[in-house]
């Protein structure tokens, strides 16, 4: 019995519902990129508890007999990475921007897909900003798609990597959750960390819907600190 609840069966009855129309080929295609993206969950997965055994004080060669391998391998796959103050939520964000990229067949994370992965997220702060002042998330959609270079011949198997924008997109994202003294990276820091990076195609996108780099964050701020007032009177 699978110790998830979800099987095989599921995953192919929504794939079927989803693509009703779809031919045999573009199915192994969909399925492929749901593949992918359920494998990057999983390393999301076992790097969260990495980080909590740590935490309470588990060596390198505990954690690499728990996976399974060298206490060198685990150190090398698990040390911690930008993405460690990420919540949940944030963290959920890339990997629909890895899969935003893999379904428009680019052989590269930019800051559009990375807008993307923020869209994706509706429980996320940012999104629920981006949709206040853009009136709706298709019209931002269609302004990221604009954006967009050509799709490429062929979707890319394994590790995409990240452009240097975006790269400087999640720094930026890490500073403004500082610059706020915020203890966590949301969605809220990586929509500011898009419209920071100057020049990008995120960036460029956002200022033609409006935002501002000093009017997002305070509303960054007066909307934290709204839920969080709103949760502590729970």
């Amino acid at each position: 019995m699978s110790p998830l609840d979800i099987s095989l069966a599921d995953l192919i009855a929504r794939l079927d519902e989803e693509f009703p129309e779809a031919d045999e080929l573009a199915r192994i295609s969909e399925a492929r990129l749901r593949a992918q993206t359920l494998s990057d969950l999983g390393d999301q997965l076992l790097d969260h508890y990495v980080s909590k055994a740590k935490q309470v004080g588990a060596s390198w060669s505990e954690i690499g007999d728990a996976i399974g391998v060298s206490k060198q391998a685990a150190q090398q796959r698990h040390t911690p990475s930008p993405f460690e103050q990420f919540t949940n939520l944030n963290r959920h964000t890339i990997v629909l921007a890895q899969e935003a990229a893999r379904s428009h067949k680019h052989d590269f994370i930019g800051t559009e897909h990375l807008l993307l992965g923020l869209l994706g997220e509706p429980r996320g702060l940012a999104h629920a900003i981006l949709v206040a002042r853009a009136g709706s998330e298709q019209r931002i959609r269609a302004a990221v798609q604009e954006a967009m270079p050509p799709a490429g011949a062929k979707a890319l198997r394994g590790h995409i990597p990240f452009r240097p924008e975006s790269k400087g997109a999640i720094e930026q994202a890490l500073r403004a959750s500082a610059d706020l003294g915020h203890s966590w990276v949301g969605t809220e820091h990586s929509l500011l960390g898009l419209i920071r990076t100057e020049g990008s195609p995120a960036a460029q996108v956002l200022r033609d819907l409006g935002f501002a780099p000093d009017e997002l964050q305070e509303t960054v701020r007066a909307q934290v600190a709204e839920r969080l007032a709103a949760r502590d009177q729970q």
